[in-house]
């Protein structure tokens, strides 16, 4: 290896010496000081390096000369179309360098986007109706045991009261609608022979113009009479076709008489009402279940819902406050413990700032909007990086055209620019086949998303940031190898004695580094997720979901007839057990808080998951006894009867659960067994203190144990010629209770799916 001079020397001359004269003076340098060093030694030969240098600082050589290379030369069409020319030949000569570069930019940026498009759905959800940032969800905090509860049930006269005290009649009233609403649930609709399981929902008229519902036939105004119904375009047209359906009288679950009195454009995807696939009118929702009026204590139950618009002069905050003891004004002395606070929650909040902790938003689906949105990020860097490190690790092989291209006559921004164009040729094709991937991937990407996405082709936007994030991506990956590859001095590479300089690699080290750490900080990500869905799964829960299904009661045709039905279901040999309940073994559809013991804190506000079963229950299930036994007909007082959970005998503090008197609501129940917790709501959660009594008439759902020995298409044929017999005006409709517990994990194999996804893309 040839001996170097000084290098501090060169770099104090590199700053002096004029630029178009550099070349020259450090090639004399050099040229002597290698012959000094073979005739005299190196020592002698470094020593008169220093006093050659001093000779060349004259004014005549500092001199900087006016650059013979004006911007508009170096910017013309002609120098750009040379640039890109060049580029396209380097390009095609190393087919594997661009396959590797253009691939892994072309995936890096379709990562982006479709983490891109992900955040701009969830950003946009709920946008798109008019009134979004003057739409509200009333809700409620309440204090159970020192802990604040939050919860968007509501009495049903909650609607009534905040529009009686503050009347949005009034120029100064805050509130422009306020509706109560049902829960969205299935409903089964028929017209003439047509009967299909629909899901929709219960509201006061003034929804449709809340929510701003685009008429196709009749007008927002429909819901103005009891007996009627808006339908969804979607649910007109499989009831019928392109004719207009106004006028026509269909049946809600087989006991309803209802007449469509318009149609409505089907609500977006990325909204909270997209499940909302018909509208019946709250009167009629009052006068089919007359047990609301009955009710001696209605501000005690919570079990509807209520919205609110505001007028446009009204803030928010301000309203929420002003409305904060609606509720608190209208109980009972001695239910005021529980501190009901009314509140508003926006809209813009439902969908990614909707979880509360002891009366506090905590959040939500916002962070995984900024955890995706930072993955696509680094995904993007490490395509970026693997563009710098493939380049400049070329740099040797390059070496030479730059000392050519620099000998007869390039200047450094030449180069550069040379350098620039090349990788803005690369990002340009790399964005044409990341929008090609992005289209391919799309549909599957929407599968795992749960998700209605399509690239925004007509969106301004789009393209304005796709074409900035392509200029920007193309200078960032290409910065470090043109200011680098463009510093080569001609004299040393075309004379053999330029070398890479030892920290020259340290940058692509890093950034190796770098890349490493984000993949496996990925990976890491995903297997943690996947462990953590794996471990709830793996949780016991206290019955068998083997072969168990549910068949919901949604006509009269179902109500009070079990024994008949039970006989007739067992005859099959289809089934080993049947029972019902008033909720499925997946959900807790009741909270009751008048639950009342010997030894009771008073202190303690106590409230219960309540579930009324039949005899049969516990022995379809299978659920196991910790103490005592099941309910049995054998026992005439099991009417009178209770079953608890673990959870609920240690939070009462019973030592001897067994013979203990529970009042619920006053009324007395004897404890008779005690079984193992159910995983009955999330298996994140810990289980819910939970009470069992006996009720044939409070249930909702069949549970169904098909017999092991029989196949489950057997079986549920033989079950539908049951069904059909007992509730001829109803299809046969069943759910796994296996498929509807890991829908519990949806959301978290949702997540865990995606990072998977682009971990892999991340590695790739």
């Amino acid at each position: 290896m040839k001996n170097q001079p000084p290098t501090w020397i060169d770099k104090w001359l590199n700053r002096l010496v004029a630029p178009h004269l550099r070349e020259e003076i450090m090639g004399d340098l050099h040229e002597r000081y290698q012959c000094r060093t073979q005739r005299l030694g190196e020592s002698n030969a470094r020593q008169r390096y220093w006093r050659d240098a001093l000779t060349y600082i004259r004014w005549s050589n500092i001199k900087r000369q006016p650059n013979p290379y004006p911007t508009t030369y170096t910017y013309s069409p002609t120098m750009l179309r040379n640039y890109f020319k060049i580029a396209l030949r380097n390009l095609l000569k190393h087919k594997g360098y661009s396959f590797i570069n253009i691939s892994g930019l072309a995936t890096g940026m379709a990562v982006a986007m479709l983490i891109g498009l992900w955040m701009y759905d969830e950003l946009a959800y709920n946008k798109s109706y008019p009134n979004y940032d003057r739409i509200a969800q009333v809700m409620q905090h309440q204090t159970f045991d020192g802990v604040i509860n939050t919860q968007t049930a509501n009495p049903y006269l909650m609607g009534p009261e905040i529009l009686d005290k503050y009347s949005s009649d009034r120029n100064d009233g805050p509130f422009k609608h306020v509706v109560q609403s049902s829960w969205t649930g299935d409903h089964l609709l028929t017209f003439e022979e047509k009967k299909l399981t629909k899901t929709g929902n219960f509201f006061e008229p003034a929804i449709a113009e809340m929510l701003s519902l685009k008429m196709l036939h009749g007008t927002r105004s429909g819901l103005k009479d009891m007996n009627s119904i808006l339908l969804s375009e979607s649910v007109a047209k499989a009831y019928f076709g392109d004719a207009d359906p106004v006028g026509k009288i269909m049946k809600v679950d087989n006991k309803l008489n209802v007449k469509v009195t318009g149609v409505y454009a089907d609500l977006p995807y990325n909204s909270d009402f997209k499940d909302l696939s018909f509208i019946l009118t709250w009167e009629l929702y009052l006068d089919s279940n007359p047990w609301i009026k009955e009710n001696t204590n209605p501000w005690r139950s919570n079990f509807t819902q209520t919205y609110a618009q505001l007028a446009d002069n009204a803030d928010m905050a301000q309203v929420s406050a002003k409305i904060k003891n609606v509720k608190f004004n209208k109980i009972r002395p001695e239910e005021r413990p529980f501190k009901p606070v009314v509140f508003l929650h926006p809209m813009s909040q439902w969908h990614l700032n909707s979880e509360f902790k002891n009366g506090i938003n905590t959040g939500g689906r916002i962070e995984f909007v900024w955890l995706f949105g930072i993955v696509g990020t680094f995904v993007l860097l490490l395509a970026c990086i693997n563009f710098m490190n493939l380049s400049t690790a070329r740099s040797e092989k390059r070496a030479k055209e730059v000392g050519i291209r620099k000998a007869v006559g390039s200047v450094r921004g030449q180069l550069i620019n040379q350098f620039f164009s090349e990788s803005l040729l690369v990002v340009a094709v790399a964005f044409v086949l990341s929008l090609l991937l992005v289209q391919l991937i799309l549909p599957a990407f929407n599968e795992v998303s749960d998700k209605k996405m399509t690239i925004l082709w007509a969106n301004p936007l789009f393209w304005l940031l796709g074409i900035g994030f392509t200029l920007l991506t193309g200078l960032i990956a290409g910065s470090y190898p043109a200011l680098y590859l463009s510093s080569f001095q001609p004299i040393k590479v075309l004379k053999g004695t330029f070398q890479v300089g030892r920290f020259a690699t340290v940058p692509r080290k890093v950034l190796v580094v770098t890349q490493f750490t984000v993949s496996v900080t990925l990976i890491i990500g995903t297997i943690v997720i996947f462990r953590q869905i794996q471990y709830a799964k793996s949780r016991p829960i206290g019955y068998s979901r083997d072969g168990l299904l549910t068949v919901p009661i949604n006509t009269p045709d179902l109500a009070g007839h079990y024994d008949v039905l039970r006989n007739d279901i067992l005859k099959t040999g289809a089934v080993t057990e049947m029972s019902e309940s008033s909720s499925p073994i997946t959900s807790v559809w009741a909270i009751n808080n008048g639950y009342d013991w010997r030894g009771k804190d008073p202190s303690i506000q106590g409230n219960f998951a309540a579930v009324s079963v039949t005899h049969d229950f516990g022995k379809t299930i299978g659920w196991e006894f910790k103490e005592g036994r099941d309910f049995s007909r054998e026992f005439a007082t099991d009417s009178s009867g209770i079953i608890l959970n673990e959870t609920a005998v240690k939070f009462m503090g019973l030592k001897k659960p067994i013979g203990e008197i529970v009042k619920i609501n006053e009324k007395a129940f004897y404890v008779i067994g005690v079984v193992k917790d159910l995983v009955m709501q999330s298996p994140y959660s810990p289980v819910f203190r939970t009470s069992f009594v006996l009720d044939y008439n409070d249930v909702a759902v069949i549970n169904l144990k098909i017999n092991p020995a029989t196949s489950s298409r057997e079986a549920l044929a033989k079950l539908k010629v049951v069904f059909k017999k007992h509730n001829p005006s109803a299809p046969f409709e069943y759910k796994f209770v296996d498929d509807e517990y890991a829908r519990k994990f949806s959301d978290e194999e949702r997540v865990g799916k995606l990072a998977t996804f682009f971990a892999i893309l991340a590695i790739f």
